[in-house]
């Protein structure tokens, strides 16, 4: 239908400010009384970590944006140095936040509930022999004091530790003198020391090396101490010409990120006097200064959060199934010619992948394997099953994205592993990310050469998959095995861009697919029938894919969008996107799916995708996005999709202003929790699974021998 309204002209949350909302909702977890109490700790912890890497990127982006000219480039209007400003308010506020649930309700109610947190000051006899001990042994040797005369520069402090700077004394002596201890990160932060009761009583690494520091500094006293850690420019680029020494390159990158401009002071003390001293010798301005009162780094309190101990204070477990799609006694292989299987991680167990790669690593029948891996996990089964699989004679390839932030180091290591095990390791590709989840298993079969497939929304990591929710499609479907093909042809040797029938390829062609499907679903919309755009993913920042759901929006078309971060779309205006909803869930797992619904009309599509809607993954990564086929599956993510859009509680609704209203369950509404009722309903199918009748008898074809 054609719109007579005049639209007015086109708006846009800004990036990182809508980033910082979402941080605030990861924190709304922490403050919610509802949920147990070492939970409310992690959701501290990560709104830390959280900020780490956003001072480190983003913020550290943006200051080098000012002292460039300042110049407007975001879409909302915002200049750097406004960004900056605005970003500095809403940090403060939500840290004040932060440490006001920690002093105020956590800690108080911990030890209530038989986990109590104890300074120096509360440590009896026995604690305090015990922590003796421990400095003794394990502390002392590995703390180097160094000192620091009023004419020296600090020596080098690395990002992200722990810092202690004292201020000395000799008795009797004017002089004063400084020294600086990094804290040990040999160490765990939170300790545990004796309790002469049932309980658990916990005190932190700093704690001990202040109350021990006199062994540091033998003949001196100790006057004052703060406690600071620094955080550095991390958002630099490797020279992407050095094809040769590429990995050196990286290397390079990452050394550069220790020795970077600072971007962020965090410091906990009363001395006025070593606060200036910080400041004037790491030359900080003023503005990058957050004080705390209390721990410097909650992140690793992460620690104390995932302690074992009363049930309580935990989440209750909830277990991973195996797909109901596939019996427990039946061969896989068999079970992926009969059909295409979804699964949806972390409810259905990732054990599955593992289980394929290992099969295949030791099949006399596989001939292949080909995988991207962007980011895996310290001690991955993906990882040895491609060296085992190597070492039987397979012809296997890894494409190592050596450009995933902040795990390069872990990457260039698996990478040299796989080398020396046999695997083709290609380095990814100049000036682009690979962050497509694709695996390949070429197999011969009895009468032909079978290509088997699988296809994700999140990395090959085993930890994380515990931890994200993805959904993945494993597949023997002759177009989507041919489709892969040619891409792991164009990502690791001499190919021409593949023309694909079924996957959809960034940066070539997925951004104008996605604006094509849209302006489809605008065009068929009609006030008798009015379109309909579902849709899932972690970010939505592109300006271009924005104004065409405006559109969309304008011509009737009704758009639901689960955002779990950044929204650069502002919904609910008039005559610009009231036909938009958009809604956030943060619960205990990372939402982490991409995944769309077009209505096209009545004719269906669902695809799934590694990309989330923003510049850097369709216009400077290769993505994937592939289509699920089967009926029986599209009905699946429709009930998915269903569950996340009527979830009403852990949602929290996008209001025009940039806020968000978190959801609650109306009166008379049943509450609905979207991954709980994910867990409910793995449950279900596998009980279901479980008593149904086997569809057939396991015939033995060889008598098993006598001795």
């Amino acid at each position: 239908m054609s719109s007579t309204k005049q639209s007015p002209r086109y708006r846009f949350f800004n990036r990182d400010l809508s980033w910082l909302e979402f941080n605030r909702r990861v924190l709304s977890e922490g403050l919610d009384q509802s949920v147990p109490l070492l939970e409310r700790m992690k959701f501290l912890a990560i709104t830390s970590s959280n900020f780490d890497e956003f001072f480190m990127v983003r913020v550290a982006t943006l200051k080098r944006a000012v002292r460039h000219g300042d110049v407007i480039t975001c879409p909302s209007g915002l200049s750097p140095s406004e960004q900056l400003e605005e970003i500095d308010r809403r940090v403060r506020s939500i840290t004040e936040q932060q440490y006001s649930c920690l002093k105020n309700e956590l800690i108080p109610s911990l030890k209530k509930a038989g986990v109590t947190y104890a300074p120096p000051e509360e440590w009896n006899q026995q604690q305090i022999r015990a922590i003796g001990d421990l400095f003794n042994e394990e502390i002392f040797p590995v703390i180097s004091p160094v000192r620091i005369t009023g004419e020296e520069s600090f020596p080098f402090i690395c990002g992200l530790r722990l810092h202690i700077l004292f201020s000395l004394k000799r008795p009797g002596e004017a002089e004063e003198k400084f020294a600086l201890v990094q804290i040990p990160e040999s160490q765990q932060r939170v300790i545990f020391i004796p309790d002469p009761g049932s309980g658990k009583i916990f005190t932190l690494l700093d704690d001990i090396i202040l109350h021990m520091a006199e062994h540091l500094f033998p003949g001196y006293e100790i006057s004052e101490a703060a406690i600071f850690r620094l955080t550095r420019d991390a958002d630099m680029g490797v020279d992407e010409q050095r094809d040769e020494d590429f990995v050196e390159a990286m290397e390079e990158i990452i050394q550069s990120r220790r020795t970077s401009r600072v971007v962020r002071l965090e410091i906990s003390t009363r001395s006025n006097k070593l606060r200036n001293l910080i400041i004037e010798k790491l030359d900080i301005d003023t503005r990058d200064i957050y004080s705390i009162d209390g721990p410097v780094d909650l992140k690793s309190l992460m620690n104390l959060a995932v302690s074992p101990g009363d049930k309580r204070l935990h989440d209750p477990e909830w277990q991973s199934y195996r797909p109901a799609e596939i019996d427990e006694d039946e061969n896989l292989w068999e079970a992926l010619q009969d059909r295409d299987i979804l699964l949806h991680h972390p409810y259905e167990s990732f054990d599955i992948l593992i289980q394929l790669l290992q099969m295949a690593s030791q099949d006399p029948r596989v001939l292949s394997i080909k995988m991207t891996l962007y980011r895996t996990s310290g001690s991955s089964p993906i990882v040895k099953s491609l060296k085992e699989a190597a070492a039987n004679g397979k012809h296997v390839t890894a494409v190592v994205e050596l450009k995933a932030r902040f795990d390069e180091e872990r990457n260039i290591r698996w990478a040299e592993e796989l080398e020396r095990a046999g695997v083709i390791v290609v380095y990814g590709i100049a000036h682009l990310k690979i962050h497509a989840k694709a695996l390949m298993i070429v197999r011969r079969e009895e009468d032909r050469i079978r290509r088997y497939v699988h296809l994700g929304t999140g990395n090959y990591n085993d930890s994380t998959a515990k931890l994200y929710t993805d959904i993945g499609l494993l597949s023997s479907n002759e177009e989507i095995s041919q489709d892969i093909a040619l891409v792991f042809n164009a990502i690791t040797g001499y190919s021409n861009i593949p023309e694909l029938r079924q996957l959809v390829m960034a940066p070539i062609t997925l951004k104008r697919r996605l604006l094509s499907l849209i302006e489809r679903e605008t065009s068929r919309s009609s006030k008798d029938s009015p379109g309909l755009i579902r849709a899932k993913m972690n970010s939505l920042a592109d300006s271009d894919i924005i104004k065409a759901l405006y559109k969309a929006s304008q011509e009737g078309v009704r758009i639901d969008l689960n955002v779990r971060g950044i929204c650069m779309l502002i919904p609910g205006i008039k005559n610009m996107s009231e036909n938009i909803t958009v809604v956030s869930i943060i619960d205990r797992y990372l939402e982490h799916t991409r995944l769309f619904h077009f209505q096209n009309g009545g004719n269906d599509e669902y695809y799934l995708s590694s990309a989330d809607w923003m510049p850097r993954n369709l216009e400077r990564r290769v993505e994937l996005m592939f289509p699920v086929m089967q009926e029986f599956h599209k009905r699946r993510l429709s009930e998915v999709l269903t569950v996340y859009f009527n979830s009403n509680m852990k949602s929290h609704q996008l209001m025009p202003d940039g806020t968000y209203r978190r959801l609650e369950p109306e009166s008379g509404e049943e509450p609905l929790r979207a991954q709980e009722e994910f867990h409910r309903m793995a449950y279900r199918k596998t009980e279901a699974v479980s008593v149904s009748p086997r569809r057939e008898f396991t015939v033995r074809r060889k008598a098993p021998k006598v001795d």
